[in-house]
């Protein structure tokens, strides 16, 4: 049953004309502008294609909670609840969902690396970059899903974009953070993006992740986990 939800909301999701400008679109318009204006630095085009990935990758999972929110405005989940499925299932079903829609926006602006950039790397480490991105994905959806439960479709929309944005800046996902103030640093080296980003750029050098980076997406995880669950929580009292 699980599977069969989670195939219908992954259909819904692609067919979103929104979901492909935004989460796929985007992020590789703007990985191609940033790395072909006034630079042809190969270590800058792979850094940047990571951190664009990521930033697709965010955008995706976040966007999760954006259809969570407006089922609710029209009363699926209402409907959901009176199937067989159980809570729990529906909650890891929209999971389940996320981990799949941020597969395109890693892929597509990885191809955009490699076929239009010319970025080369071992065949090793372009498959331990997309899985790193793409299990470091979670905390991300785990946020969206806590917004779309907790808040309304407009006010959700307009909160993951703050978020998306907000953290793709501070976290160095746009920018390398080598230009940040030495403050702004420091507040990046703590927020999950910039922990995200770095794990794949680890292994674009060809070392593994440290544990520092781990450890923090690891906090971000479980604290945006009890944030998903307590919204889930009180979406069923006002449904």
């Amino acid at each position: 049953m699980i599977t069969a939800y989670v195939r219908l909301e992954v259909r819904r999701s692609l067919r979103d004309v929104g979901f492909a400008i935004g989460s796929i679109g985007v992020p590789v318009m703007m990985y191609l502008l940033f790395t072909n204006l006034g630079t042809d630095e190969a270590v800058w085009k792979t850094a940047s294609m990571v951190g664009m990935a990521a930033y697709g990758a965010v955008n995706a999972a976040l966007s999760v909670g954006t259809g969570i929110a407006e089922d609710r405005s029209v009363g699926w989940l209402r409907q959901l609840r009176i199937t067989p499925m159980t809570p729990r299932q529906v909650v890891i079903g929209r999971a389940l969902t996320g981990s799949v829609i941020v597969l395109p926006a890693l892929t597509a602006v990885l191809l955009a690396g490699a076929v239009v950039n010319g970025v080369r790397m071992a065949a090793w480490q372009w498959a331990a970059v997309a899985l790193a991105l793409w299990l470091g994905s979670l905390p991300f959806t785990l946020l969206g899903l806590g917004n779309g439960y907790r808040l309304s479709a407009q006010t959700t929309g307009v909160v993951n974009v703050a978020c998306n944005l907000g953290l793709a800046v501070v976290g160095g996902l746009w920018f390398p953070v080598e230009l940040f103030p030495d403050w702004l640093r420091v507040v990046s080296s703590y927020t999950p993006t910039n922990r995200f980003a770095e794990l794949g750029r680890a292994l674009t050098e060809g070392s593994a992740p440290g544990l520092a980076a781990i450890a923090v997406i690891t906090v971000w995880a479980l604290l945006f986990g009890l944030y998903a669950t307590d919204s889930y929580r009180r979406s069923g009292r006002r449904t």
